[in-house]
């Protein structure tokens, strides 16, 4: 599989640098081949070469510049099996991640990594990721454009005697829109129920998910029929912002019409984005391959709001959208693509577009939702021009260049 605009080609690496004539600075030059502005572009840049560079940097001493000095917000992930690092060189890093906006027709910019004197600061997070074990273990995750959630085994169980509790049995995604670019997790939990199922000026809870499969839930389709896992069973977040999050979430084995099947999904959430990625690794013994099956809710909007849905499949992307329209909440629109999907399915609760997957490989596919209060996209025209543009971008990653070098004066 191609890389993706989320983990980047890198067209040169850097020979290893002696400690005693360290660089002062690693230098990084990104291009592409598309005409198209390409915004909140996440490049990532392996630790080990910026280690090279710069050897035993801090990333308390460390600042990220674009070609006109400019510091940008940028990100070190862990998300490697070691997580000591007893000879104090950055091996249990695993990438520098940071972003750039090229606007249409830029097909070109550098960057440089510098050590610092002075602290770096802690950057404000576009993106977060987190178990809500306040609320019946929810997990929730969001970015500055939309928000997600989905639901742990203490929503699954049943009320006890005498004790009122929601009860919901389901492994699909929920969506939570957004008006504003900060977080509203949080404040949204501690607000309650009854609050965020209403716009009150950052948006609201207003999608529904029910028994479906939400916005981009999974399961094994036999081709007549839909074999779904249950609420999560585990959780792990391995990078959590500011430009990126990583989390991971187990879905404990069910039975795929006679195959035990297993799951854990891999999201990627990266800041200013309306999709996020997802490697979903499906565990199982006996057939060679499966067919799974990613779904759209057919029936998503909330009562009273008399919705007009339109579906669009397009092979060529491997993509499924909705744009739903409502009588007093606006318009959503919400999709998946998966590149080299099969087919597309329905069943009486979903929408789908199959692919086939073999034991333990992974299958990755995107994920998204856009609110026309939100002010980004408000027509499905739009939308489908925002799926047409994230297939631009995962076909054409952007080729990184490393070299090593002295430091230059700053603009």
């Amino acid at each position: 599989m191609k890389p993706t605009m989320l983990f980047l080609a890198v067209s040169g690496v850097l020979g290893a640098a002696s400690a005693s004539h360290a660089a002062e600075q690693l230098r990084i030059d990104a291009s592409h081949d598309l005409a198209i502005a390409r915004a909140s572009e996440t490049i990532s840049v392996p630790w080990t070469e910026v280690n090279r560079a710069l050897p035993g940097a801090l990333i308390q001493h460390l600042a990220v510049r674009d070609r006109a000095g400019r510091v940008l917000a940028h990100q070190v992930t862990n998300v490697l099996p070691q997580a000591k690092d007893p000879r104090n060189i950055g091996a249990a890093y695993g990438e520098l991640i940071f972003q750039y906006s090229f606007a249409a027709g830029e097909k070109s910019a550098s960057f440089t990594v510098e050590k610092t004197e002075s602290l770096a600061p802690v950057f404000q997070a576009a993106v977060t990721a987190r178990y809500v074990q306040e609320r019946l273990d929810d997990f929730a995750w969001e970015n500055d454009l939309v928000a997600h959630r989905t639901y742990g085994r203490a929503l699954a169980a049943p009320a006890p005697p005498g004790v009122t509790k929601e009860v919901l049995v389901t492994s699909g995604l929920d969506i939570w829109f957004k008006r504003v670019s900060y977080p509203i997790v949080d404040r949204w939990y501690n607000k309650g129920h009854d609050h965020y199922h209403k716009d009150e000026g950052e948006g609201m809870d207003m999608y529904n998910v029910g028994q479906s499969r939400g916005c981009g839930g999974s399961g094994v389709w036999d081709g007549k029929q839909l074999y779904t896992s249950v609420n999560y069973a585990s959780w792990k977040v391995l990078a959590n912002g500011p430009v990126r999050a990583i989390f991971e979430l187990s879905y404990d084995s069910w039975d795929a019409g006679g195959v035990a099947v297993s799951e854990v999904k891999r999201f990627t959430v990266d800041a200013g984005h309306q999709f996020d990625r997802v490697d979903s690794t499906f565990t199982f013994a006996g057939p060679a391959a499966l067919t799974v099956a990613i779904g759209l809710n057919k029936n998503p909007a909330g009562k009273g709001q008399q919705p007009q849905i339109a579906i669009t499949r397009d092979p060529a992307r491997g993509a499924l959208m909705q744009w739903v329209e409502q009588a007093g909440n606006g318009a959503f629109g919400t999709a998946i693509m998966l590149p080299g999907a099969s087919a597309y399915a329905q069943d009486g609760l979903n929408e789908l577009v199959l692919a086939s997957v073999a034991s333990g490989r992974p299958l990755r596919y995107y994920v998204g939702a856009a609110w026309s209060k939100a002010g980004r996209i408000a027509t499905s025209q739009q939308w489908n021009a925002e799926i047409a543009t994230l297939a631009a971008r995962v076909a054409n990653p952007l080729r990184l260049s490393l070299s090593a070098g002295a430091a230059t004066d700053k603009p």
